[in-house]
């Protein structure tokens, strides 16, 4: 191959579209399915109308969301297509319309449901990102950028709230849903932990199992103060009997009497006991009955979530979070007879990257929760004024607007995170793309934490070695490595379970193994 080949190769690799793609394909991923898919999680609006006798309970039930491309209204009413450049010169945010299918629906359970009113409204503003293909300029062509006084080689990949454009900074994150076996750093090598951050729908929950120095096996999460006996647990899950325990975690004979150490220090004997003992922790000092009613409610919302599925019976998920536990105290003892090593967590394989479109759909699920607030006061207030209840009076388009737009605006994301969105670096040309391909550690800047600083070898060809800043954000402030390839994660389990069926593996919760019945374990 020629240096001429070599430069044309490197001239399409490097081109207008390629160096910020990763922004555009996880914004237009969002756009087109992410937004619907939170829709579909908060599913209805429901409203304390009702609840007084002789009245029939009312609720909102959400429908499609569609998003246009940027509009700006000006002073006599007039909608008209918003561009880049305007809205920079303007000092306005660069966003599009967001419409929703809402029906408010009269009636219960009892009585016959009616439906109240029907429309598709309004609720809100998005920003949009330049280049994404809800963009007024992504189809243009070099000529017609220049005349609307754009620059045809800036790559986009931000967006432009009051005038300013902000990127949002790719974030590094632990892979959630997966199990890290390591030492505890407070004792050494004399207590062993396996730990997952159990995530669904925006929920995250940090599930720890851990082996201490009498060598028994206690769990903590969410929502329960202290640790549980590890035994206790997986029989209030429905895991009864000694065997079926034993045999879940291990048939290795060392494995085995370490569980048989935790089974004769075990506090209780049946699934009805360990509720109970359970119940006195989440809920001492209550009745008996709130006491059990709360030990199942913790169970099956704080622990590991993201084993929940839609259309899976209760007692099949309990039985599934109960053998997750069992391969959690598994890798405990691996990592305590030496047959393991502990997890390496600068390592990229355990890693995962929030980019734009996952940031987005972050915080469009709290202004979607702000919005239902809001909504549900609106229909209250309407109702006990004797009102008609309409969509278009209750949906106050101003608060999701708000939620959405501030955060990029000021860096302040949800869940506490600052400094997620930056001003771009206009500083030249490089400084631009530098900035679209950077990404940032969550990990605090006034601590050493010189591992996580320190080039891993599972960097190489993923992120630059040399580009990092100076002083305390020196190797928690990365930059991808010129052709990186960002590959977008596939959330559908189903396909995948189904996929790894077809292939001849069995035993996969949920799924049909072709020609044989649906599997148990």
């Amino acid at each position: 191959m020629n240096r001429e080949d070599r430069r044309e190769i490197s001239r399409e690799y490097f081109s207008r579209e390629r160096l910020a793609e990763h922004h555009f394909r996880s914004f237009n991923a969002f756009l087109d399915n992410g937004m619907q898919q939170v829709v579909d999680e908060k599913e209805t609006i429901d409203t304390d109308i009702g609840d007084k006798e002789g009245q029939e309970p009312v609720r909102v039930d959400l429908g499609n969301v569609r998003i246009t491309t940027p509009r700006v209204r000006e002073a006599d009413g007039s909608e008209e297509l918003l561009y880049p450049q305007e809205a920079r010169l303007r000092n306005i945010t660069y966003s599009a319309p967001v419409f929703m299918e809402m029906t408010i629906v009269r009636g219960g359970e009892e009585e016959e449901e009616y439906i109240v009113d029907q429309s598709e409204t309004k609720v809100g503003r998005m920003p949009i990102m330049i280049g994404s293909n809800n963009c007024n300029i992504n189809e243009f062509s070099h000529e017609e950028l220049i005349e609307i006084g754009e620059d045809p080689a800036d790559p986009g990949g931000y967006f432009i709230v009051n005038g300013s454009e902000r990127v949002l900074m790719t974030s590094e994150d632990l892979a959630p849903n997966k199990i890290l076996a390591e030492y505890d750093s407070k004792y050494g090598d004399e207590i062993q932990v396996a730990k997952t951050f159990s995530q669904r729908r925006g929920y995250r929950a940090l599930v720890l199992c851990e082996r201490n120095r009498e060598g028994l096996l206690e769990v903590s999460f969410p929502s329960v103060s202290g640790s549980i006996n590890f035994v206790t647990l997986v029989r209030a899950l429905g895991l009864e009997s000694d065997e079926e325990i034993v045999h879940r975690v291990s048939d290795d004979p060392e494995v085995v009497k370490f569980m048989l150490e935790n089974l004769e220090a075990a506090e209780v004997e049946t699934t009805e006991q360990a509720i109970e003992k359970l119940g006195k922790r989440v809920a001492s000092g209550q009745g008996k009955n709130y006491q059990l009613k709360r030990a199942n409610y913790v169970i099956d919302r704080y622990l590991l979530p993201h084993l929940h599925e839609e259309g899976v019976d209760e007692e099949e998920v309990r039985i599934n979070k109960s053998y997750y536990l069992c391969r959690m105290a598994e890798a405990c003892f691996e990592l305590a007879l030496g047959r393991r090593d502990s997890d390496d967590k600068d390592h990229y394989a355990n890693k995962r990257l929030k980019v734009s479109g996952d940031l987005m759909k972050d915080l469009f699920r709290t202004a979607l929760n702000k919005l239902a607030r809001d909504v549900k006061y609106q229909l209250e207030r309407a109702n006990m004024r004797n009102r008609n209840l309409s969509v278009s009076t209750v949906v106050r388009s101003d608060v999701l607007t708000e939620r959405l737009e501030h955060p990029i605006a000021t860096g302040n994301w949800v869940g506490g995170r600052s400094g997620v969105s930056q001003l771009v670096d206009r500083t030249d040309y490089m400084g631009v793309l530098s900035h679209l391909r950077r990404l940032r550690s969550p990990l605090s800047r006034s601590q050493p934490h010189f591992e996580a600083r320190d080039l891993h070898a599972t960097q190489w060809g993923r992120i630059c070695p040399s580009e990092t800043p100076e002083g305390p954000n020196c190797g928690l402030v990365k930059n991808f490595a010129q052709a990186m390839e960002l590959s977008q994660n596939v959330d559908d389990e189903i396909e995948l379970k189904r996929e790894l069926a077809t292939m001849g593996v069995e035993g996969i919760p949920g799924v049909e193994t072709p020609g044989t019945q649906p599997a148990d374990d």
